[in-house]
């Protein structure tokens, strides 16, 4: 087609042609390629990509190239052509919101609309504050408020994803004034590198000070990630590719792609992230924009370019479908995820094609103000009926009152246990539950936080009281630290309530209850989240591994705790409860919701026993060395060789390993014992 034939409309799709071909590097290109399918597959849980999160590091740092190009370059042709407005910062917004808002809003608009089938309406109503914050761009922040990305409890959040968005977002809103100012105050490309080298330096030192301290503030935030988008801007000024050789090039890109798998296959989500580990792979894509290779078998292949393509909409869909799995129970299973991965695929092309590329061709023809009124009438439509959903609740009224009632046990919990149970650095409040007179101390984790009300319930004397030693995670073992949290602050509690009991009256019975078996043995909901179990609670030095030495140690560690107790009152410990791996009221809800059949859920009393002997056998001996008392739920809570999950239909947890209240109650004649059997002492 010759240009002075063509109709106005296809002068302009040779115009875009030209730029495209001018400025397009299919390095970049292929790259992206390598980010999404290491994200994908890390979510997806295939074997041998097990630091696949490491591609979103990767998709900084080729934002941070491109953008300080972008940004840079109009600077520089307003100093050198004198021409006002050549670039501007609102135009710079607007082509940023027309590359990301219209497929966003899209999957936003799908998984709003999918959600009201199938969600729990605590769940529909945290996802429309996902979907709001995802398209105001905060969610990085509404995420880094709850649980950390690698928590099990993440993939249970269809938008989890949209945090990188959101992180890029603010650098895209600070990036062009932090250039503009500097290039006012002195002109010139030196004083803009040494801006954001300053700015690099600090990003990045605050990063690995931060990650072993906080890692969800680390992780999440743009004061910490910001230096790997810096890095690329510094790329983009310091580099010149046509300084190497064709074989220097090679060897670069070479080394830089070594790094980037080195990370994808040897990092994984028990790594402290990003700090210094994140280096590596921001390092390695470094060195493949400095090669700058444009027929790289690495990057330049068809497969590469059409993933670099559609890369933006299949990082879009690919975490729904990995959610889905996980709703259906399905994460384990090779045709489950087969078929997640072929739509994801679909999906993803059909987004660029339908979505992405018309309606960057379209929003771009407009004049500035339509486009950006166009793009904000589009958000408002979807954020509205979000603001619905959380307005009404979640909608209760969408499932029946049976599916609600399995669904409301999730919340079935000690309603002062926010107030009580104390977590992180935050003292112990020492709640009490009941009258005015000491009858009983409780003292563990949340576990025996979940039961406080119902040892209450079992006071013989309504006089009397349950006083409420419990901190998160932490077991009733002195010494007792984690290596992945400087927070936690167990030794000195536990240290406190040795010497605290020994001013109470030592009549007063003391119940232990924890979730011990993490103590040998990584939770099971850690595989949801792809992650290896390695041990982190300690008593002299860390372990990288479970091993015989560690269990012996926490051994003596359990027994001679429960023992130093036991030389000033009675002691009583309880068997571990039954931990039923998946959460029992999601569980038996969403089974309701997608074949409308009751679905138990249970672990047979042969898995309880194997995951529990070294602890069963532990608390026997404590029993034996020091008459610590042992109270048993299973014969409550297991029957035809099951532990079950419900009881009449209704479950009798609030997650996978807690008991809810409706479960505690069934213990109460357990909890008497311990009453019944110091009124006859006494007596």
């Amino acid at each position: 087609m010759h240009p002075h034939t063509a109709n106005p409309k296809q002068k302009r799709t040779l115009k875009y042609m030209n730029i495209r071909n001018r400025n397009f590097r299919s390095d970049i290109n292929g790259l992206r390629a390598w980010a999404v399918v290491a994200v994908i597959l890390y979510h997806f849980g295939i074997t041998g990509f097990t630091g696949g999160f490491v591609g979103v590091d990767i998709f900084f740092v080729i934002s941070g190239f491109l953008m300080t190009g972008i940004i840079f370059n109009g600077i520089e042709k307003n100093a050198t052509t004198g021409t006002k407005n050549k670039f501007s910062i609102l135009n710079f917004y607007l082509s940023r919101a027309i590359r990301i808002f219209p497929a966003l809003i899209i999957l936003c608009c799908f998984v709003i609309s999918a959600g009201y089938f199938f969600l729990s309406k605590s769940e529909y109503k945290s996802l429309s504050t996902e979907t709001i914050s995802a398209l105001g761009f905060i969610s990085n922040i509404k995420f880094w408020l709850g649980s950390g990305y690698f928590d099990a409890a993440s993939h249970e959040k269809p938008l989890l994803h949209t945090w990188s968005l959101s992180v890029e977002w603010q650098f895209y809103l600070i990036l062009p004034l932090a250039l503009l100012s500097t290039w006012k105050i002195r002109p010139g490309r030196k004083p803009i590198i040494i801006m954001m080298s300053l700015g690099f330096l600090t990003s990045l030192l605050l990063s690995i000070i931060v990650t072993p301290i906080n890692p969800n503030t680390a992780f999440y935030l743009l004061p910490t990630r910001a230096w790997e988008m810096l890095a690329g801007g510094l790329v983009y000024l310091l580099a010149n590719p046509q300084m190497l050789s064709a074989r220097a090039q090679r060897w670069v890109e070479g080394s830089g792609f070594a790094l980037i798998i080195a990370s994808i296959t040897l990092f994984d989500a028990s790594d402290l992230w990003p700090g210094w580990r994140a280096m590596i792979p921001v390092l390695g894509t470094s060195l493949v924009l400095i090669s700058a290779r444009q027929d790289s078998l690495w990057t330049g292949n068809r497969i590469a370019q059409w993933l670099g393509d559609c890369s933006y909409s299949l990082y879009l869909w690919h975490w729904p479908f990995a959610v889905a799995l996980v709703y259906m129970q399905q994460q384990d299973n090779i045709a489950s995820i087969t078929t997640c991965l072929a739509l994801t695929l679909v999906c993803g092309w059909l987004s660029y094609k339908l979505v992405e590329t018309p309606a960057r061709t379209t929003l771009t023809r407009m004049p500035r103000w339509t486009g950006a009124g166009a793009l904000l009438a589009a958000v408002v439509i979807v954020i509205l009926p979000s603001l619905m959903i959380r307005w009404q609740d979640g909608i209760a009224g969408r499932l029946t009152a049976q599916v609600n009632s399995i669904f409301d046990e999730v919340e079935n919990k000690n309603p002062r246990m926010v107030k009580c149970h104390a977590s992180g650095s935050t003292p112990v409040p020492e709640c009490t539950y009941g009258g005015n007179n000491l009858g009983a101390i409780v003292i563990g984790d949340s576990h025996a936080a979940s039961f406080v009300r119902s040892i209450e319930k079992a006071l013989p004397n309504k006089n009397s009281h349950v006083l409420d030693w419990t901190l998160s995670s932490c077991q009733t073992v002195s010494g007792l630290k984690d290596s992945k949290n400087p927070d936690f602050r167990c030794k000195e509690f536990i240290n406190y309530a040795l010497k605290k009991q020994e001013t109470l009256s030592n009549s007063i019975p003391l119940i232990i209850i924890n979730r011990s078996s993490i103590l040998f043995h990584s939770p099971d909901e850690l595989r949801l989240a792809n992650i290896e179990p390695t041990p982190t609670k300690y008593l002299s030095t860390p372990h990288s591994k479970f091993s015989e030495e560690m269990f012996n140690e926490m051994r003596t560690g359990i027994i001679n705790t429960a023992c130093e107790f036991a030389k000033t009152r009675p002691v009583y410990m309880m068997r571990p409860i039954p931990e039923l791996k998946y959460n029992v009221p999601k569980t038996m809800g969403r089974a309701l919701l997608l074949d409308n059949q009751y679905h138990r859920t249970s672990i047979t009393l042969k898995e309880y026993q194997m995951r529990n002997a070294f602890l069963l056998e532990t608390q026997n001996m404590a029993a034996e060395r020091c008459g610590v008392k042992i109270l048993d739920p299973l014969p409550y809570l297991c029957s035809d060789g099951h532990c079950w999950g419900d009881v009449d239909g209704l479950p009798i947890y609030y997650d996978d390993n807690h008991m809810n209240e409706r479960g505690g109650t069934l213990l109460i004649p357990l909890f008497r014992q311990v009453f019944e059997t110091n009124i006859s002492k006494t007596l």
